[in-house]
């Protein structure tokens, strides 16, 4: 879906459930922010064809947090290009991302039934990507305040609670929230972080008043999709809920 001229939400079924992530691109490259689940990136590859983006390089990735189904696509991506992205992610999630802590929410044992259900080649870049890698996978962290020079201006707001270095972006030219998990779409309804994959809902819902800073047209929800209208206000009533 085109949101502005340069930044598309993208919608892939992933049976039980639909994901969003944002592309933003220009002739000359484009910038993919979270990369679904492990397997995700060919099908992202060609929603982002059919968005526009053709024969440009992945000039970086940027993840909103720690979630497999937001960095589960990410050795995918790091294999296939000539020249590797820069990955952007906040500090604190920093460290379970590099694979040097485990996933606070996926145990051992369901990430191990997870892997066993791969194709053997994905199942071996996420192990040596998140569980035995050579290197750091996060070149560059984001901190709360910080505008990346993408795409005219993305500022990063960090909103912890649904994992302690979630973040949000704000794109300047179109007035576009990304909102990651932090906020979803039900029913066509703005709600806040779902309270079962989210280990810290207070801290989650006080992070939403950063939100309030920005004037928001567009909100794109990772679960849930586009939304619009009254976005401040509906945010403001969200961080008013008990």
């Amino acid at each position: 879906m085109r949101i502005a001229e340069g930044i598309d939400m993208l919608s892939l079924n992933l049976g039980p459930m639909t994901i969003h992530p944002t592309i933003l691109y220009d002739k000359e490259s484009w910038v993919l922010i979270d990369t679904g689940m492990p397997g995700s990136a060919p099908a992202i590859r060609e929603l982002a064809k059919q968005a526009g983006v053709l024969n440009v390089p992945l000039r970086s990735i940027i993840l909103t947090h720690q979630d497999i189904d937001h960095v589960g696509g990410l050795p995918e991506f790091l294999a296939a290009e000539d020249e590797s992205p820069i990955v952007y992610a906040h500090e604190d999630d920093k460290d379970v991302i590099n694979g040097e802590k485990p996933m606070i929410k996926v145990s051992p044992e369901r990430l191990t039934a997870l892997l066993a259900q791969l194709p053997e080649v994905i199942r071996n870049q996420f192990e040596q990507t998140f569980l035995y890698p050579s290197h750091p996978n996060v070149e560059s962290t984001i901190a709360d305040g910080e505008t990346l020079p993408i795409a005219g201006g993305l500022t990063v707001i960090h909103t912890p609670g649904h994992t302690p270095g979630h973040v949000c972006l704000y794109h300047h030219a179109s007035k576009t929230l990304i909102a990651g998990d932090a906020i979803v779409v039900e029913n066509g309804e703005l709600m806040g972080p779902r309270a079962a994959v989210t280990p810290d809902m207070e801290e989650a819902l006080r992070s939403l008043k950063k939100l309030l800073a920005f004037d928001i047209v567009n909100v794109i929800c990772y679960h849930g999709g586009y939304f619009q209208g009254e976005v401040n206000k509906r945010i403001a009533e969200l961080t008013e809920q008990p």
